[in-house]
């Protein structure tokens, strides 16, 4: 999308958001577009870039991750990146994914931090790969970071990786997922992100596990995160929103995306498109237009040149 191309998708947006009849919330995720880039972007425009996203009224912002540094060399600055941001003319909440309970103390201290995402993998093989934990190791760091949210006044959102299948060869299958849900929810887990790690969501599975779990487990928010290639995402969006899916993640223009997927197209799913579909249907994803197209633009600059 070009910036004539912007305006005209402003435009569209302008004309019909007070007349939304559902709202769905955008998590925009420029931590995971970011974190696979190899030559550091300087902090102060991952903060210049973000400060941009504050302004568009997404719902919430993955923003950073406390991880190793060794691992995710590329979120080293994410403690100063948060210390730098003006918040004070903002709604959207902020999100730190962790993978540890270091990093989940390190993010807690920090009170603008609203979230801790933490990726839980229902294959073996990828938790090992992803936390270098085995999956039941990865069950008691999700309790003792759960219970430490709670003393903290924290929100943990628990993502399941590998959520529609994997390419390790693992055991998959919707019920292994829905059987996950159920000892998630035991342990007082209340936002559920299912993600679709490397591109294997199809429409079928998709609408099969939203349809499903979302009426069963009233108490947890159900969201999607899904990476898609180009000519696949509204299938995609079209599937989860129909299931009663209300929460999306995205990230502006599909940057990032899982590196172990096999398709070189395939990435995070692209936000402009989402909030295209939500407009036409008329459901309010809260995004504002002219800010928006700054942030679009934005990422086009730094995307474009780190890529």
């Amino acid at each position: 999308m070009q910036t004539g191309d912007a305006k005209g998708f402003c435009n569209r947006i302008g004309s019909s958001i007070f007349t939304a009849m559902e709202t769905v919330k955008i998590i925009e995720c420029p931590r995971d577009a970011m974190q696979g880039i190899k030559d550091m972007i300087p902090t102060a425009t991952k903060i210049q870039y973000l400060q941009s996203l504050l302004r568009c009224g997404f719902d919430t912002i993955d923003f950073g991750s406390f991880v190793s540094p060794k691992a995710i060399p590329q979120m080293i600055d994410t403690a100063q990146v948060l210390a730098g941001l003006d918040l004070s003319k903002t709604n959207s909440k902020l999100l730190a994914i962790v993978a540890n309970l270091r990093g989940a103390q390190a993010a807690c201290e920090h009170p603008e931090i609203d979230y801790l995402g933490y990726p839980f993998s229902i294959s073996e093989n990828f938790q090992m790969r992803n936390t270098h934990k085995t999956i039941a190791q990865s069950v008691e760091l999700l309790q003792e970071i759960l219970d430490l949210a709670f003393a903290k006044g924290k929100k943990v959102v628990v993502y399941i990786s590998m959520g529609f299948g994997n390419p390790y060869g693992d055991p998959w299958n919707v019920d292994i997922v829905g059987e996950w849900t159920e000892k998630l929810s035991g342990m007082g887990v209340e936002i559920l992100s299912l993600s679709d790690t490397v591109g294997t969501s199809d429409p079928e599975s998709i609408n099969y596990l939203f349809s499903n779990l979302i009426p069963r487990y009233k108490d947890i928010e159900f969201g999607a995160h899904l990476h898609t290639t180009p000519d696949k995402w509204h299938e995609k969006v079209d599937a989860a929103y129909k299931a009663g899916c209300r929460r999306f993640d995205g990230a502006i223009q599909g940057f990032g995306g899982c590196p172990m997927a096999k398709d070189i197209l395939t990435g995070n799913m692209p936000t402009e498109k989402m909030v295209s579909y939500f407009n036409n249907i008329k459901a309010n994803s809260n995004v504002n237009a002219m800010p928006f197209e700054s942030s679009y633009n934005e990422a086009t600059k730094i995307f474009r040149q780190y890529h």
